[in-house]
């Protein structure tokens, strides 16, 4: 079996190209600028880049399975090349926000259930079989944090009581990993959370905890965050954050036990997370 992994610079990708390798799956590693990445001994790198469909044919040829990162730009017209190549599976990792109510009128939230839906279209023609990896909060969202922490200075928060479900990146890799090399788990959508749901505070109470220093934080209007933001932000997408952190106010995020269950160990924790990367938050 050979596995192309996409969007290899990512966090989640790099750590999944490593496990695929130590347990001897044949990977490839793309990347839009595969020059600037550094995989295992041994790993090939081919360029692939998802909002560039002439790159796919190259990078599809001879591969099984794909790890796919959920640009919707052009999915059908890779499913459709996913299709000739003769590839059997794709692990699409999309995003629990596709299950809100509003998600097709959320900007971060449509862009998953637009990949997802080509997929389960090609899918539901025999052309291969999807799954959809759904994780909740990312715990590396806090290091969005870390710039301002390094320099003794409070993030910005405008709803500092919202909560989320930190999943540690490898926790979504193991995932990725079980679901790409055991066949019976194809074809079906996993939530992913981490094993705490925490709000804004108490993940910076952790870090604090963690690194030995404060972890302090402002809060905002929601009007204010969003101009400070402007300058690299786009406004569909604060707007997104902004309703996502809303409608998480006060409201702990309910969890689930499927990292424990595809990798045969319990979630890792925020504070783990934070030990893992208490480097980045320190000066």
């Amino acid at each position: 079996m050979t596995v192309l992994v996409t969007g290899s610079r990512g966090r989640v990708a790099s750590t999944l190209i490593g496990l695929l390798d130590a347990a001897g799956v044949k990977v490839t590693a793309g990347s839009k600028n595969p020059a600037d990445l550094s995989p295992p001994p041994g790993v090939d790198t081919v360029r692939c880049d998802l909002t560039d469909p002439t790159t796919f044919d190259t990078a599809l040829t001879g591969v099984d399975s794909v790890f796919l990162y959920a640009e919707a730009a052009h999915v059908g017209a890779f499913a459709d090349r996913a299709r000739a190549a003769g590839v059997e599976h794709i692990a699409l990792l999309s995003s629990s926000s596709v299950l809100d109510p509003d998600a097709a009128g959320n900007a971060i939230a449509a862009a998953h259930l637009a990949a997802e839906s080509a997929l389960s279209a090609a899918a539901d023609t025999g052309a291969f079989e999807a799954t959809h990896l759904r994780p909740g909060a990312f715990a590396t969202n806090a290091l969005h944090w870390s710039w301002a922490l390094r320099e003794g200075r409070a993030p910005a928060l405008p709803y500092p009581h919202a909560y989320g479900d930190p999943i540690h990146e490898r926790d979504i890799a193991e995932a990725a990993l079980a679901v790409l090399t055991e066949p019976r788990l194809r074809g079906s959508s996993y939530l992913l959370t981490g094993p705490e749901s925490l709000d804004f505070t108490e993940q910076l109470a952790i870090l604090a905890e963690v690194t030995g220093r404060p972890a302090p934080h402002t809060v905002p209007t929601p009007e204010e965050w969003k101009e400070s933001v402007s300058g690299f932000m786009p406004e569909a997408f604060a707007d997104a954050l902004l309703s996502y952190w809303a409608s998480h106010d006060g409201r702990p995020t309910p969890l689930t036990r499927t990292v424990e269950e595809l990798t045969g160990h319990p979630a890792r924790t925020f504070a783990g997370w934070a030990t893992d990367h208490a480097a980045a938050f320190r000066p």
